[in-house]
This record gives C-alpha cells, structure tokens and sequence, in this order.
C-alpha cells in the first residue's frame, strides 16, 4: 500500500467521523427508519432525543414533541400506543395543522396542535395586550416562511393566526427549503 496514501488517510479522519456524526444526526432529526408497530419508546427516544414536550392520553398513549426549529423548520409529533410502539411520525408545521387552529381555542391546545414556538420569536404587545407565538416551515411553494398564533394575553385564548415569508434570505428574499 501507498504510505502517502495511509497519511492522508489520517489526516481525514476528523472530517469523515464529523461526516457520520452528520449522517446519524439527520437520522435522529425525523426518525427515519423508525417502523410504525415495530419501534418503541426507548428505540424512539435513542434516535430522536429527549422530546421537548410530551402528553399522555387517557388509553395510556404517549405524545412526543421533537421541535427542531430555528434551525430547522419541522416539528415532529411522534404517536406511541399504548403498547408502547410506534403508531405514526408526522410533521405538524403544515397549512393543514395551521387550519385546525382557531380563534377561541387556548396555548394548551396549539401546543399540542403544533408543538412549542421559537422561544427567541415570542413576543408580547403591551399595547395590544397580545402574547405572539412564532414557527418556522416551508410553505407551500418550497420557501421559508412563519407562522404566527396571536393569543390574548391576559386570557391566553387564540384571536388569530397568520402565515408570512421568512425574508432572511439574500436581498430579503425567502430562502428555498431544500426539499
């Protein structure tokens, strides 16, 4: 064998280990390769992590919540039966989850709707007395965007909601998702 090539060969060691850190990372991100019916809780949280939000539902199913916003713009909401096994992954930052949310409805329910906000993106209006909630997700046309709920703050009940580009691209341009 070459023993040019051999020292080369360690010289990258650093960026092919970083590059299967990478790879297993963006495994754990959505849980790809996690089988519904076959994969449990534990085997869920090794690959994903920790959730940052969870419920238990009265038939003794589990709700975990994976938000993996700013950077990326997904939250995934993984279903556990109650024999312990993957029921369903889904990424609930979508027009069709946003749809679902209401005025009238609380924070406990589009928490559970559609997972935590940005924490750095909430803000609260004194004026208006309004406690805004804020996500990131691609759009309908592959772009970044954001989704605002507007709650009344005092009450913490839903007035409205909204959808907007995320202009932080290049010349206040919305960057493309990459999907």
């Amino acid at each position: 064998m070459n023993p040019g090539l051999i020292r080369n060969w360690r010289g990258c060691r650093p960026l092919v280990a970083w590059a299967a850190l990478s790879l297993a990372a963006c495994a754990g991100y959505s849980g790809r390769g996690l089988q519904p019916g076959v994969a449990t809780l534990p085997e869920i949280m090794a690959t994903m992590g920790e959730p940052a939000m969870n419920w238990r539902d009265a038939d003794g199913g589990v709700q975990l919540a994976y938000p993996r916003g700013p950077g990326g713009p997904h939250t995934y909401m993984v279903f556990v039966g109650p024999d312990g096994r993957l029921l369903r992954i889904e990424n609930v930052l979508d027009m069709a989850h946003f749809a679902r949310i209401r005025p009238g409805d609380n924070q406990a329910s589009v928490l559970r709707l559609i997972g935590p906000p940005v924490p750095q993106w909430t803000d609260y209006y004194q004026a208006r007395d309004e406690l805004v909630w804020e996500w990131p997700f691609c759009d309908g046309w592959n772009q970044l965007a954001r989704f605002d709920v507007l709650f009344d703050a005092s009450t913490g009940i839903v007035r409205t909601s909204h959808q907007r580009q995320d202009l932080r691209g290049p010349d206040g341009v919305a960057p493309f998702c990459g999907r």
